[in-house]
């Protein structure tokens, strides 16, 4: 039913293993392919591409639904539904910052120590040509096909470029001075799609299963028995989604109780239950958490 398109380079595999998460395997003939299969009725067809081209691809109606950055949707301005947002990324779990940096040691400090006729190379062109128009900084904005970081300064005076991290930019004698945009991994529609009723339910569908996979990220069920007296103690300490399960033991006297925590917790927190009187404690993973 669904045309899908999934983003192909950095994001690629994290977006495989999104979907294989939430029991929607991508099955391709081989890595290299761009062609692929998902086992579900409201998939029809499976294509990976460059993110870049997703926005415009799936306004133009050639694709029903795909995965591609808030960045990259407003550098198209592709008129796209936005779904929801889907919070993982090539380094972090936090959004991509769009970023105006210069040269370390140019004294520039902020947008207005930039110098006049300023020379800016960048990927994002008209994300740039906004910004510096919505400023009044005069701005020659050149395309760039990669490696920004070593253009400043004998190429250009600044960069627009997208960075998860200041890691790289440090790294290469840059300063940020100043933030565009944040920028979030999402999920996006066409327009007419979501006018379509059997369409739009198949997107939200697809959409619950997505969303339910990385709520599960990097939390667990724990299972735990505890005595009667013991069982306020284990409460106190035991976190959880809204409240813990708990259910009495045949023969009374026992309880058994369940929670999902965050798997960071996990090696403090089962100390912490044996202490108060916990025991059979059992951890689990999860698969999806649908709220």
């Amino acid at each position: 039913m669904l045309r899908l398109v999934l983003p192909k380079g950095s994001l690629e595999q994290l977006t495989f293993e999104l979907f294989e998460a939430a029991d929607l395997p991508v099955v391709r003939e081989s890595e290299r392919s761009y062609r692929g299969t998902i086992d579900d009725p409201r998939v029809s067809s499976v294509r990976i591409i460059r993110p870049q081209e997703i926005p415009r691809y799936v306004e133009d109606g050639h694709f029903d639904l795909g995965i591609s950055g808030q960045d990259l949707v407003a550098e198209a301005e592709a008129d796209v539904v936005e779904i929801a947002t889907l919070p993982y990324a090539k380094a972090t779990p936090r959004p991509v910052r769009i970023v105006l940096a210069v040269a370390a040691d140019s004294g520039i400090a902020s947008p207005d120590d930039l110098p006049p006729e300023l020379r800016v190379s960048t990927e994002y062109v008209t994300l740039a040509e906004r910004y510096f128009e919505r400023r009044g900084i005069p701005a020659n904005i050149v395309r760039s096909y990669g490696s920004n970081e070593a253009k400043v300064p004998d190429i250009v005076d600044a960069i627009v470029h997208n960075a998860e991290t200041d890691d790289t930019l440090a790294r290469n004698n840059l300063l940020v001075i100043d933030t565009l945009m944040e920028s979030w991994t999402v999920l996006i529609a066409n327009r007419k799609a979501m006018e379509d009723d059997a369409k739009r339910t198949a997107v939200e569908e697809l959409h619950l299963l997505l969303d339910g996979a990385i709520r599960a990220r990097g939390r667990v069920l724990v299972k735990l028995n505890v005595a009667q007296h013991e069982l306020a103690g284990v409460l106190a300490v035991l976190p959880s989604m809204k409240a813990p399960t708990v259910s009495e033991l045949a023969g009374g006297g026992y309880f058994a109780v369940e929670a999902v925590v965050d798997k960071s917790e996990i090696n403090t927190l089962i100390p912490d239950l044996k202490a108060k009187g916990a025991s059979d404690i059992i951890e689990l993973p999860l698969s999806k958490i649908v709220p």
